[in-house]
Formats: structure tokens, sequence, C-alpha cells
């Protein structure tokens, strides 16, 4: 039988840290709580859980800065981290998946819906990593396996989504991916993205690939492709 998943919440409202982390556990997820930012960013770093819920509002160290942290770390960088956060501005969404976030869920919320996007994450990673390991195209590979993806020689620091949404041009060289395709095929249909954080994310997948930045085509009133030549 395969071990619980573990999963660090991170939230300073107390009534609702325990209500989330209540209800993962009925779910059978393995549950550890941190009240504020500097708490919770040691907690993960000690214990490296599947999962983070992380609020943005956080005392000692916003959410933001946690999920920069743990992306700029080897150990954690793949680490899914689900947003939660009372902010529902469209900025403060995209800024939340800038810096990594897969997911986001506004306060106030439906417990039962964030269990489900939690269980929807996991999901889709496992998929991801049952995927054919290697593709490469036109210098940039892909490698799902070991999780490291190149452009030439140089190894990319790319955030999860960052990497999904290259894996999954990178599969269809050519094809001309709506916004709403990339957040299926990429994030998963069940994430809630504004479209405008998929341009979010193609910016800096460019700036990553440096000179290798215009294997990812712009498709006028359409979306994005991956050049096919």
């Amino acid at each position: 039988m395969a071990s619980p998943k573990q999963i660090v919440v991170v939230e300073d409202d107390g009534a609702i840290a325990e209500i989330v982390s209540y209800n993962l556990r009925e779910q059978g997820f393995n549950v550890q709580l941190a009240y504020d930012g500097q708490e919770g960013l040691e907690l993960i770093r000690k214990t490296l859980p599947d999962l983070v819920v992380l609020d943005l509002m956080l005392p000692s160290l916003d959410g933001t800065e946690i999920c920069r942290e743990l992306r700029a770390e080897s150990a954690t960088r793949d680490m899914l981290v689900l947003m939660l956060t009372a902010k529902s501005e469209e900025t403060d969404q995209v800024i939340g998946f800038a810096v990594g976030a897969d997911d986001y869920v506004t306060k106030p919320f439906s417990v039962k819906i964030l269990v489900e996007r939690v269980k929807a994450l996991l999901r889709r990673k496992g998929t991801k990593e049952e995927d054919r390991d290697i593709v490469q195209h036109l210098g940039v590979s892909i490698d799902c396996h070991s999780h490291v993806a190149k452009a030439g020689d140089l190894v990319l620091d790319l955030t999860p989504s960052e990497f999904s949404l290259l894996d999954a041009l990178m599969r269809q060289p050519g094809r001309a991916f709506t916004r709403h395709d990339l957040i299926d095929a990429a994030l998963g249909g069940d994430a809630i993205v504004l479209e405008r954080t998929i341009d979010v994310h193609i910016r800096s997948l460019r700036k990553k690939l440096d000179q290798f930045a215009d294997v990812i085509e712009t498709v006028r009133g359409v979306g994005y492709r991956l050049r096919n030549s």
C-alpha cells in the first residue's frame, strides 16, 4: 500500500487552518500546520511534503516570498503549491502563478472544492511522471523522469507550471494551442487559471530559453505553438 501523501498547511487564521487540515486528514493525507511564514518555510524545508497549501498574507514572511524561496532551492523547486488567500484581484493571481504557484483558491472557499483541487494537483503530477520521459526539439530537451529541461547545454531553472507548459508544447510541435488549450494540456482542466496567466508563463519561459526563445511562436489571434523547424 502506498504511503499517505504529506501536506503542509501554512495559514495564520487558526480556524481556517484547523478546518482545512481536518478535512484533508479525513481524505487520508498526513497534514502538518504552521501559523506564520517563517515557521512554515522551516517546516516545509524539514519535512519536504508532497504539497503545500499556502496562504498569501502571512506574518513574518508572505506567501509569494515563501514560493520564491521554494522554487530557488533544488530540494523544493518541484513541490506542488496551492495558494490560499483572501485576495481575488487578477494581479494577485498573476503574481501568484508568476512566482511558481500551481493553483490558486480565494477565500471564502468551499472546503470540499479545496480538497478536490488538492487531489487534482497530486493526480496531475502522477500522470506527468508516467509520460514518455525524454522529448527533444530544435536544441531544447525535456526529461520528465529526472524533471530536467535544457536549452542547448544550459539547464533551465523552471517552475513546475513552466515545465508543464514547455512539455505540452514540445510533445506537439507545430500545433497552435489556444491559451485555454494550454491550461487544459499543461495545467489541468480542473485548474482555475486566468488565460492571461499563460502569457506570464510564456514570457518567463522565453526569457529562460535565452537564445532558443524563438522556438516558442506567438500565433496571432490564437495563442502559441512550438516552431516546427
